[in-house]
């Protein structure tokens, strides 16, 4: 039996929430345990119920979705954020990224892509729709490219920064890696020196530019 993907939606318009619900629970496996109308309480459900996925649209009263997912990727960092929007730009794209989400998809894109993101995230990947994926790439494309991974970091850094990148915990590196955590903590201390990175988000980014990690 597969395992049940448990999932919270935040979205402030009651009819296309009832949509997104009744296209996620046709989907096997996945189950919707609670709704929210803003992004407090999108906040609060997610505490409450620690779901493996948390879809948040962004435009929502009191506490939009930018704030949400920022709150709970710091508070609860294994539960995956889904940005649901219909807005788009190289701004925003950035400031979701940085605040945390694991995926972005368009609206106009859910009944294209948003069962495939679910079972993209809760395999520890990131995704993103073709049109936010050329979003970023036009931006990565605007800025000198950085020196490739692989001049700057040995193969095993490579190794650590793409399981951080997928969401992996220093003691869960040192499971995999079969190294012990102190040694997987001196090599994440390293490669954030070593790249001048100074958060997750700042790490997966890096992983993203330079194809360590599946999009």
């Amino acid at each position: 039996m597969e395992r049940e993907i448990r999932l919270v939606i935040a979205d402030d318009h009651e009819v296309f929430r009832l949509g997104l619900v009744s296209l996620l629970e046709s989907h096997p496996g996945c189950k919707v345990v609670a709704q929210a109308e803003t992004g407090e309480g999108a906040i609060k459900l997610v505490k409450e119920y620690a779901p493996d996925i948390a879809i948040l649209d962004l435009k929502m009263p009191n506490g939009d979705g930018l704030a949400a997912t920022r709150e709970i990727a710091k508070e609860m960092p294994k539960v995956r954020v889904l940005i649901l929007t219909m807005h788009a730009s190289k701004q925003l794209v950035r400031e979701i990224l940085e605040a945390g989400a694991r995926g972005y998809v368009l609206k106009s894109d859910a009944g294209r892509d948003l069962l495939k993101a679910i079972d993209t995230l809760i395999e520890d990947k990131l995704f993103f729709t073709s049109a936010i994926s050329e979003i970023l790439l036009d931006g990565f494309l605007e800025k000198p490219q950085p020196m490739r991974a692989e001049n700057l970091l040995t193969k095993r850094e490579q190794e650590i920064v793409s399981l951080l990148a997928r969401g992996r915990s220093n003691k869960e590196v040192a499971t995999e890696l079969n190294i012990s955590l102190r040694t997987a903590e001196t090599h994440r201390a390293n490669i954030m020196n070593k790249l001048q990175l100074h958060s997750v988000q700042d790490l997966v980014r890096y992983a993203v530019k330079n194809n360590m990690v599946e999009l």
